[in-house]
């Protein structure tokens, strides 16, 4: 069994001092993708290159204390990619894909971390330039290559990813448009090569306990008023290996909650 973790850390420095190494050590993921880093190389160096026995490989932003992405690993990759094409972005630090090719296969995992609009229009207007570029990115991906994106999308797909989805429809992360991106993506009858929402497919109807992300205001972790916003997107054949899903709410290293996914594959 391969066990795939994901996180938003909300800086790597703040989560390791909460713990985030020893519940690693303790949950054993075989790969942990992370995102909002906030730390530079220098920064990574000496002290966050490993964590728990794991590799760590990273796609850092140049502005200080912003954004970057990484993946730990069991496993030693046979290609490392840092940015998808896109200088706006790669700049920013939102993409890292480890590569895990034998002669038999072409196999990736993918931490991403897709822009926020929540801070204004300017941001907004840039995430939505994002999902313009990204949405090609992984058709390309997936016409080349199996492979499990996760990440933090910033994107609650349907009303049941959210506590309060009717006051939240003019609000960024569940903009129509936004949730459009998403559909169009994802495998449907009319699409049936999408990417598959690993998590929906184990658990279809769940509401509350699928919120992996919770406001700092308002008590908004203790009363369960969460997004669903952190996913495992996979190839149609990969989400088919997919067998047991967990959300660590109780697990408080950042805003977020990790998500991992058992999937019945070797690496």
């Amino acid at each position: 069994m391969f066990k795939l973790s994901s996180l938003n850390l909300n800086g790597i420095r703040s989560a390791a001092s909460k713990g985030l190494e020893q519940w690693i050590a303790t949950t054993r993921p075989d790969c942990m993708c992370v995102q909002e880093v906030k730390a530079q190389a220098a920064d990574v160096q000496g002290r966050f290159e490993q964590l728990a026995g794991l590799q760590g490989y990273f796609h850092f932003a140049q502005k200080k204390g912003y954004a970057g992405v990484g993946i730990y690993t069991r496993h030693a990759p046979s290609d490392v990619l840092t940015g998808f094409g896109v200088p706006e972005f790669d700049a920013e630090g939102r993409y890292v894909e480890l590569r895990f090719d034998t002669p038999a296969r072409k196999l990736s995992i993918v931490s991403a971390y897709f822009p926020s609009g929540s801070s204004g229009e300017e941001r907004q207007q840039a995430k939505f330039r994002f999902l313009e570029a990204f949405y090609p990115h992984l058709l390309q991906l997936q016409a080349e290559r199996e492979f499990i994106l996760c990440g933090d999308l910033n994107i609650a797909h349907q009303p049941i990813d959210l506590k309060n989805w009717r006051s939240n429809q003019k609000n960024s992360g569940f903009l129509p448009e936004e949730r459009a991106w998403l559909t169009k993506l994802l495998r449907t009858n009319d699409n049936p090569r999408g990417l598959v929402d690993v998590y929906r497919r184990l658990q279809p109807s769940a509401t509350d306990a699928a919120y992996t992300w919770w406001s700092n205001r308002g008590q908004a972790w203790a009363k369960n008023v969460g997004w669903r916003l952190d996913y495992h997107l996979a190839t149609p054949a990969l989400a088919e290996l997919a067998r047991a899903e967990h959300v660590y709410k109780e697990q408080r290293f950042s805003d977020h909650a990790p998500i991992t996914v058992d999937y019945a594959l070797a690496l």
